[in-house]
């Protein structure tokens, strides 16, 4: 009786640290340039050739919210966990809260292989509620460095700011009049540049907030 083949160890799937699906490319580079700040955060660096990867949903948010579990279904061996990140507004579940929309898209996850390895990430009411921080940085890459009025006294101007806010009430549509308003182009790399610059510390976002701690219970230092 032949004795089976014994498979060599190369021929396992390796497996790696993480999988990120996003709605879209600014979303993509925003939480690249997170990951990159692994000291900042206190997890072990993630690399992103040999540690991660990013997918983007052709159906953007939309498509994140309503079919992540099946998208991601075909990674679930290959990776050790699994992100999923969109925003509330255009996900078709505006209805629900972020926080029950997470639920539910990691619900459909763990059914579909993930069990309890995977998180959705849902941003209220946009990614750009991320931009709006007190430090110079977003003057700097929303090219208002030096600029008179200040960003933050024009934001106030035209409405979008009341003096005792931090972030404004539309958050994207904020960010784009501001950079029409002197000129520059919108651009993913203005999110990948503002996660790399801007500090961590300060952001009370509940969805942020969610993102790291899943880092630092999935990739904290101990």
């Amino acid at each position: 009786m032949k004795k089976a083949p014994v498979k060599s160890p190369t021929s396992q799937p390796i497996k790696r640290s993480l999988i990120v699906l996003t709605a879209d490319l600014d979303m993509e580079n925003a939480v690249k340039g997170i990951l990159a700040r692994g000291k900042t955060l206190g997890i072990r660096e993630i690399a992103e050739d040999t540690d991660v990867k990013f997918v983007r949903h052709p159906n953007r948010d939309a498509g994140c919210c309503k079919m992540a579990d099946s998208f991601l279904r075909m990674f679930c061996s290959q990776y050790e966990h699994a992100l999923v990140f969109f925003d509330r507004d255009g996900s078709g579940r505006e209805d629900l809260t972020a926080e029950a929309i997470e639920s539910d898209v990691e619900d459909r996850l763990s059914k579909n292989g993930w069990e309890n390895r995977a998180r959705a990430i849902v941003i209220d009411p946009e990614l750009e509620a991320w931009v709006w921080s007190p430090s110079p940085n977003v003057d700097l890459e929303l090219g208002w460095r030096n600029h008179d009025p200040s960003l933050r006294d024009w934001l106030v101007e035209e409405g979008f700011l009341s003096p005792k806010q931090v972030k404004p009430r539309h958050p994207k549509e904020a960010m784009e009049r501001a950079l029409r308003h002197v000129g520059v182009s919108r651009s993913a790399s203005i999110y990948y540049n503002l996660a790399r610059k801007v500090s961590l510390a300060h952001c009370t976002d509940r969805a942020f907030q969610k993102f790291k701690n899943t880092l630092t219970e999935w990739f904290g230092v101990v």
